[in-house]
């Protein structure tokens, strides 16, 4: 009798036991949360690939401080050298290899889309995307929370500034020919269009692109006094660079994803000097508090010894921190519904950039609901890649 009931014990065990593991959330285990994130370490977007490494560095900074609810960040992360195929390869193999809990971060628009229908029917929650398309909120996705602000509202600020501050006639852009240019275009022809403008010119680019004199060419030929460049850093310094050796210097003025000044004074050798920019978090050298003590518990203590404070680095953990926000709202009883409620309850959260406000999922209200950050600020690129704030955070009306 006593053999029976010990044995109905242990089956009871053994079956409670694999019922508990049969309900755990896919990611997590009572020590560990598995995320992941890819990032361009090499190719053509290899300047972009220090978002990856800042979010790298903000893990183990959390970690050090205890981890969420006593378990720790596991962050992988994937080079994708700005290759969809590659991008999707790499996400497939790591959610179905090692299970991941969810997404952050992720840089590039055409790399992210290329993975965001699997995700989502997957019901696996990406948070942040490092890129600014319009598609993180259109079509609607419950799991998918933006924070980067709209390519959209930094082209119409952009372009509002320059016609209103610095009484511009004439613009052209110079875009990659991809969502992500295409999400500047639109925005600057909506805020064109408020003023009674056209552009003058739209010059595609291409990523494969080397020669970059016939895109200067045609913008020269429309005479823009303000060229907009939405494509990467190489591709940009390359424009701004053939256009002086052509003498065509309008005001250039570009999306965030050249706002890392130092940075882009170093590949251009000195003339992105006096280029505008739009930018969404505390610049390199402000005594943002929040800034500071994650230049000193992250950067300081976890990052490689060749790498550079900046933008760049720190924008990683820009779009992670609502993350880590939203897990520790979600409690102990970790799962992605819970984490996805969490998030839902997030409002004018202040970390080292614009504020971050979401709501509960609303397919009609996107925008309010799953855009995170919707204001931005304008800088002018000075000497030594030091930077002028032209304005305060602004936040253009979408759409």
């Amino acid at each position: 009798m006593k053999k029976n009931l010990c044995l109905l014990a242990i089956l009871a065990v053994m079956v409670f036991g694999m019922a508990m593991t049969a309900a755990a959330e896919e990611g997590v285990t009572d020590t560990e949360i598995h995320i992941g994130e890819w990032g361009p370490q090499t190719g053509p977007a290899a300047p972009w690939g220090s978002v990856a490494r800042g979010t790298a560095a903000y893990c183990k900074m959390i970690n050090a401080q205890g981890g969420i609810h006593g378990r720790k960040l596991i962050h992988h992360m994937f080079d994708d050298q700005y290759n969809p195929a590659k991008t999707r390869a790499g996400v497939k193999e790591l959610q179905e290899g090692t299970g991941i809990f969810a997404w952050t971060s992720g840089v590039g628009t055409a790399p992210g889309l290329a993975v965001r229908d699997y995700l989502m029917e997957r019901k696996v929650p990406w948070i942040g995307p490092s890129s600014g398309s319009i598609h993180w909120i259109d079509p609607a996705n419950r799991y998918l929370f933006a924070v980067y602000p709209l390519y959209y509202i930094e082209a119409k600020a952009l372009v509002r500034y320059a016609i209103e501050n610095l009484g511009v006639k004439k613009v052209a852009i110079a875009y990659q020919n991809d969502d992500y240019g295409k999400n500047g275009v639109l925005g600057a022809k909506k805020e064109l269009m408020t003023h009674g403008m056209k552009l003058v010119a739209e010059v595609p680019v291409e990523v494969k692109d080397t020669d970059l004199r016939p895109h200067v060419m045609k913008l020269r030929k429309a005479a823009p006094d303000m060229v907009l460049l939405w494509v990467g850093p190489v591709h940009a310094v390359k424009i701004v660079g053939t256009g002086k050796a052509m003498q065509f210097e309008p005001q250039w003025m570009s999306t965030s994803t050249c706002s890392d000044f130092p940075l882009m004074m170093h590949i251009s050798k000195g003339l992105w000097q006096g280029v505008i920019a739009t930018t969404f978090a505390a610049l390199p050298d402000s005594d943002n508090p929040k800034l500071q003590m994650i230049k000193k518990e992250a950067y300081e203590k976890f990052a490689a010894k060749n790498e550079r404070w900046g933008l760049f680095y720190y924008a990683g953990i820009f779009f992670t921190e609502p993350f880590v926000e939203g897990l520790r709202r979600a409690g102990r009883d970790l799962t992605r519904e819970r984490l996805v409620t969490a998030m839902e309850g997030i409002k004018d959260f202040q970390g080292i950039g614009g504020r971050v406000s979401y709501g509960i999922f609303n397919p009609k209200k996107t925008y309010e609901t799953r855009q995170g950050v919707k204001e931005v600020f304008i800088v002018k690129c000075l000497e030594g890649g030091k930077s002028e704030k032209l304005t305060d955070w602004i936040a253009p009306q979408y759409p």
